[in-house]
């Protein structure tokens, strides 16, 4: 499993997150962003190139070293400036207060401890005006799909990085301290229980 972690798995997420239909899902994520950024699951750094002007500067971590191989390619040569970190989002590296945007595409379903990394990522948001942005997949609302996304789960993690098709975003989210100022969910095309949505926006609680 080291080589197909190392090697294969980087170049196989990769390919599956560059799809086409996800892009509008991505640029969306990143339009608000402003100031310091930090992205959590940086990756292949496929979002490098979509950052608004108002952004300074972009912190990225990931726990990949062969997707970060492939996203120091991408930030070649980019503004805003870029500093890729090989890391853990369940102890980011930063200071208290310090991000003034968080942003999260498709990583909080292969988080060991989500709930760690979210209640990292709410430290290190300024208390007021700090934002988290989000696009994840996870649980969907009907039954019928919510046993498939169980079943397939155990399976599917041990093949895909850890992805779990069954997390609750939007509950662990507001369960780790944040306030859900916009939420959509449904389904992007693809087979259902790997494709149901969570687009949104939210900050810190108090």
């Amino acid at each position: 499993m080291h080589f197909y972690n190392e090697h294969i798995l980087p170049r196989l997420t990769h390919l599956a997150m560059r799809q086409e239909q996800l892009l509008p899902y991505r640029s969306r994520a990143v339009a608000i962003a402003r100031g310091r950024v930090l992205e959590v699951g940086v990756g292949s750094g496929l979002n490098l190139a979509l950052y608004p002007d108002a952004v300074r500067g972009v912190i990225g971590i990931d726990p990949s070293p062969g997707l970060l191989r492939l996203a120091v390619a991408a930030s070649r040569n980019r503004t805003p400036e870029t500093t890729l970190i090989e890391g853990s989002a369940e102890e980011l590296p930063l200071e208290d207060g310090s991000i003034d945007c968080a942003i999260a595409t498709w990583t909080l379903c292969s988080i060991p401890q989500p709930r760690r990394a979210l209640s990292e990522i709410r430290r290190v948001l300024k208390p007021r005006t700090g934002i988290f942005s989000f696009v994840e997949h996870g649980l969907a609302p009907e039954p019928r799909v919510q046993r498939w996304q169980r079943w397939l789960t155990p399976a599917w993690s041990r093949c895909a990085g850890n992805c779990h098709l069954d997390r609750p975003t939007a509950t662990l989210i507001e369960e780790s301290g944040f306030r859900i100022e916009e939420l959509r969910t449904g389904y992007a095309s693809g087979p259902k229980p790997m494709v149901f949505m969570y687009e949104g926006v939210a900050r810190r609680g108090s």
